[in-house]
């Protein structure tokens, strides 16, 4: 059976998880909205703190050193809990298929493919270099969390500043300086001409999720005996990564895209394999995607750690001050 069903089917999971973020950022600007008029009345989306990798990130240290699930922002770790254990079972499917940063490059290098006819490829050196910057960027976030002792860890956690971070960062897009306008800016640009330049060359989220997908047990397999060598695999690649010439890609820029598998011109040529030996159908990897996010929350959610205990009054406090 062919896998080409699979890219229409991350096109709609790609359309719902933005569709969500969307209607997040929209209850969430509601939020503070009644926040400012004194309201009590509307209740905060607690999975805004997706936006949240930092705290995440911070939050989940804490606990692993013993300090527990900070009570601040339990949404955060909860998420980046559930992104670690998708990217170590499905490679990095989140931002392929979730991530709606993800989502909206893809979407400008396609329109940049369609109405240019191409899309710039930087000389490999010069590639290999870009991409050295999400790693010099996980390495300062890495150290901090990891150097830092429990009581430091606890003391950001338990701060004004982190209990209000996304107001910050909605006030950032509200209100952005000639800084952030020129950097979204540029981003905006260099995504029409170049393939996902935020995921690949900045974001230390991505460059996290790199580094655990290598642990993952599934990966693109080629057969040796039914590749024709017609390069579409890796023509189609947005990461670059020369499918054609791998055996087993088991790369760390791999999204799990499925692209490659889609396009290829022989059945089965290229497979989703577990351990390099049992093929994973397409639909299963959709089903396990989707599933495994949601599973994620709703565990946060039934142990007690997904909603902030900041109420509204103290929002309130702190964004006054």
């Amino acid at each position: 059976m062919s896998d080409r069903y699979v890219q229409p089917l991350r096109m709609l999971v790609q359309l719902v998880f933005l569709g969500l973020s969307l209607l997040i950022g929209f209850r969430f600007f509601r939020f503070i909205q009644a926040v400012q008029q004194g309201l009590d009345t509307v209740g905060r989306p607690a999975a805004v703190d997706a936006f949240l990798p930092i705290s995440g990130l911070f939050g989940t240290a804490a606990w692993l050193k013993g300090g527990g699930i900070n009570p601040v922002h339990p949404a955060a770790v909860v998420i980046f809990v559930t992104i670690i254990v998708v990217s170590l079972l499905l490679r990095r499917a989140f931002c392929s298929w979730i991530c709606p940063v993800g989502t909206l490059s893809e979407w400008l290098w396609k329109l940049g493919f369609n109405k240019l006819r191409r899309n710039w490829l930087p000389p490999r050196w010069l590639d290999l270099g870009l991409r050295g910057i999400k790693y010099l960027l996980l390495a300062f976030f890495l150290f901090s969390a990891v150097s830092w002792s429990l009581s430091a860890l606890q003391g950001f956690l338990a701060s004004g500043y982190h209990a209000i971070s996304d107001v910050k960062l909605l006030q950032l897009f509200r209100s952005p300086s000639i800084t952030t306008l020129a950097v979204v800016g540029l981003l905006l640009a260099l995504s029409i001409s170049l393939r996902n330049p935020f995921c690949r060359f900045v974001c230390p989220y991505g460059a996290l999720l790199s580094l655990v997908s290598l642990a993952s047990p599934l990966a693109v397999q080629r057969d040796l005996k039914k590749c024709v060598s017609c390069g579409v695999c890796s023509q189609v690649c947005p990461s670059r990564i020369d499918v054609m010439h791998a055996t087993r890609v088991n790369n760390p820029e791999c999204l799990g895209c499925w692209r490659c598998i889609s396009h290829c011109r022989v059945n089965t040529a290229l497979s989703m394999r577990a351990f390099g030996r049992l093929a994973v159908p397409g639909i299963l990897f959709v089903l396990l995607v989707v599933l495994l996010f949601w599973g994620g929350t709703r565990l946060g959610k039934a142990t007690g750690h997904w909603d902030s205990v900041v109420t509204p009054a103290d929002y309130r406090e702190l964004m006054a001050r």
